[in-house]
């Protein structure tokens, strides 16, 4: 799916849930009979996982057992098992899981109904992945270095002379890092002048961490760096409810990168895996994601803080697919090795 900039109208296109497909009897009876189901997750446990398990479980009678598994690992890990004959994962997660295991053929061709109401861009086109939530990614600053108002909104404005040595970001092969910053300045700015803006940036002495994107922005809250290029801002609006002087900055285009689920050819439990996704894509579960502090893609789910989800009018958002980032990171970390570094 080509990168594009979302208008309001579609970034908030809703089908109401009855508009769904009811859910098939017989999947259920089936789901019900193999009594169990296999969920190798990236996401929270405690925050996100267990709880929607156990509402699961409440409903339709259906173990579930949860499988935290590194990004990094998961599609390694899914590929192994189906190699050797012993697939145990069930329904599986991620933000660029999918397309590996697609190539490899261990991926199933299957969306859930309850998908299908969302605007198609949520779900892989050729149907292998339906989405779940995304990330919005965005400049964070401290509140106590950089008072509020002045900030950088604009990426012309960290071109500034006075935030040179003073920004930081993760340089890990990730869309949520450096790589994702770029990424989203290219589909912005188009190739040529989204190089000669990469190239000037670079003269901003920004400093580099090989870490993970909650760390980085650790390091602003604490007071190490004023700026970071690349958080969630859910993380700036959950450690500003502990007290962190931490903010975010709607700089626009923000980076918005999905989340999809897939349900694993050759699953053990294959009925009750499409039953898992029903419910994680049902407004029941979005609420779980929205309550754990992600952004999900339903959203008639209420978010607790409504200026987080881009509208495609005040906030605007490129979204990336898995097969984007799939795609993405690899040129965008050699362009970061060739301007950068």
């Amino acid at each position: 799916m080509n990168l594009r900039t979302l208008a309001a109208a579609l970034a908030i296109a809703l089908v109401s849930p009855a508009a769904a497909q009811a859910l098939d009897p017989q999947m259920i009876e089936a789901a019900k009979r193999e009594g169990k189901v296999s969920w190798y997750t990236t996401l929270l446990i405690e925050q996100f996982a267990r709880p929607l398990a156990n509402a699961f479980e409440k409903t339709y009678g259906i173990k579930v057992d949860i499988y935290r598994v590194e990004p990094a690992t998961l599609a390694t890990r899914i590929a192994s098992e189906g190699k050797a004959g012993k697939m145990q994962s069930d329904v599986f997660d991620g933000i660029n899981t999918a397309p590996a295991l697609k190539r490899l053929g261990y991926v199933e061709r299957w969306i859930p109904e309850a998908s299908r109401r969302l605007p198609a861009h949520f779900n892989d086109p050729d149907g292998y992945w339906a989405g779940t939530h995304f990330y919005v990614l965005t400049p964070g600053f401290n509140k106590e270095q950089v008072p509020p108002g002045n900030e950088p909104k604009t990426f012309a404005d960290l071109l500034d002379p006075k935030w040179k040595g003073k920004m930081v970001w993760n340089t890990s092969p990730t869309s949520t890092a450096a790589a994702g910053f770029i990424g989203v300045v290219l589909a912005h700015m188009g190739e040529d002048e989204g190089l000669k803006y990469l190239r000037q940036l670079a003269k901003q002495d920004i400093t580099g961490v090989r870490t993970g994107v909650r760390q980085v922005y650790n390091k602003v809250i604490s007071g190490e760096f004023p700026i970071a290029l690349q958080i969630i801002n859910t993380h700036a609006i959950a450690t500003s409810a502990e007290g962190a002087p931490g903010g975010w900055i709607p700089m626009q285009p923000a980076s918005a990168v999905l989340s999809g689920m897939s349900v694993t050819k050759g699953a053990q439990h294959p009925n009750a895996a499409r039953l898992l996704c029903e419910f994680i894509a049902s407004p029941e579960g979005q609420g779980f994601i929205r309550d754990a502090d992600y952004i999900p893609v339903d959203a008639s789910v209420k978010l607790k803080h409504p200026e987080l989800r881009p509208d495609g009018d005040k906030f605007r958002a490129i979204y990336f697919t898995q097969e984007d980032v799939d795609a993405g990171v690899p040129k965008w970390m050699k362009i970061f090795d060739e301007i950068f570094k």
